[in-house]
């Protein structure tokens, strides 16, 4: 609080006092952080809906993605079927996705082949027409593998 006292009444020259209360401005401030957190969760709840029920199936369109994998020496894999050079990994890669240019593929490469490697892969894949290609990484000593999108 600030307030200042002064010796008599008659004196006058004292300066006034330019400090903000602030404490009603904290009653204020606690109370609408209150409200607030008991307004928010109704806020999210949405309008309860009784939804019927269909015999229609599950949409499945999540396909596991195709993984294209060079190890060190070089060599080209799709899931775990060798491919013979750049036109056998087309040629797996085309039977594997059964020409679907939507599937999602994952290439894996190991850490000892040269980035010329894998990325001539990458460009022949993308080149052949499929979109979703991404590389596979391990994450940190106790991190999962996680896929970066490349295009």
């Amino acid at each position: 609080m600030a307030f200042a006292l002064r010796k008599h009444d008659s004196e006058f020259d004292s300066q006034p006092i330019a400090d903000i209360n602030v404490t009603p401005l904290v009653d204020v401030m606690l109370v609408l952080l209150i409200v607030f957190m008991v307004a928010a969760p109704l806020m999210t709840s949405g309008i309860p809906v009784d939804l019927p029920k269909t015999q229609a199936k599950q949409l499945n369109d999540q396909q596991p993605p195709i993984v294209v994998s060079v190890d060190a020496s070089g060599a080209y894999f799709v899931d775990k079927k060798e491919a013979s050079g750049v036109e056998g990994l087309l040629a797996v890669l085309k039977e594997n996705s059964e020409n679907n240019k939507d599937r999602r593929i994952h290439v894996r490469a190991d850490k000892a082949v040269a980035y010329g490697k894998v990325a001539e892969a990458m460009g022949v894949i993308n080149a052949a027409g499929y979109i979703k290609v991404a590389l596979v990484s391990e994450g940190g000593a106790s991190g999962p593998r996680s896929a970066s999108a490349a295009r």
